[in-house]
Parts: C-alpha cells; structure tokens; sequence
C-alpha cells in the first residue's frame, strides 16, 4: 500500500518592485516563477503591492494585459486594510519613480 506523504507547501511573497519586474519583463527569473508555478509553491502579495506596481506602469511600457491576468489566476491577493489595520497609502510620484528606478537599473 502506498505511503501518503504531505508535501510541504513554499510560501513566496511578491512585493511591488517584483511584481512590476514581471509586468515590464525585466526579470526572467521572475517571469518563470509565476508564469510556471509549480504544485509546491504559493504565490502571494497583497493588494496595495499589486497597486503600487500597476501604477507604476508608463503608458510608454511593454505593458501586456494577459500577464496580469496569468498573475490574478496563480496569485492569492490579501487585503492591506485586513492585515495591517489601515488604509492603503497613496501612491506618490516618489514611489512610483523609486520603484522604476529599481526594477529598471542594468
């Protein structure tokens, strides 16, 4: 008879900068990731990282619709009003260019 074995999920938390690494295609490491996530690993972010990383996109990006769409079907999205207690931080200039500076440096 076979043994059942419990496979150990891996947690990965994807934040702003990584998120908007795969909308922008600046990482292939990162693109793999969730665009062939294994069995063994949950995707998770919250929601104020996927906004900070959508309004992070220039109308001039690369930005492809189907990839948000493969992240909604693979990601779990938690509630940073949930989790932390207080409303989402507006998203400023300032971060947006400190985010693409980030994720867009060679």
């Amino acid at each position: 008879m076979p043994e059942n074995k419990t496979i150990q999920k891996r947690t990965v938390y994807l934040n702003s900068e990584v998120l908007l690494k795969f909308f922008l295609g600046a990482d292939d490491e990162v693109d793999t990731l969730i665009k062939c996530r294994g069995t063994e690993v949950d995707l998770i972010t919250y929601d104020n990282d996927l906004y900070e990383a959508l309004g992070s996109i220039k109308p001039y990006d690369n930005f492809q619709l189907q990839k948000l769409i493969k992240l909604i079907e693979v990601l779990d999205i938690l509630s940073y009003r949930k989790n932390f207690g207080k409303e989402k931080p507006i998203l400023t200039h300032e971060k947006v260019d400190e985010l693409r500076t980030a994720v867009l440096k060679k």
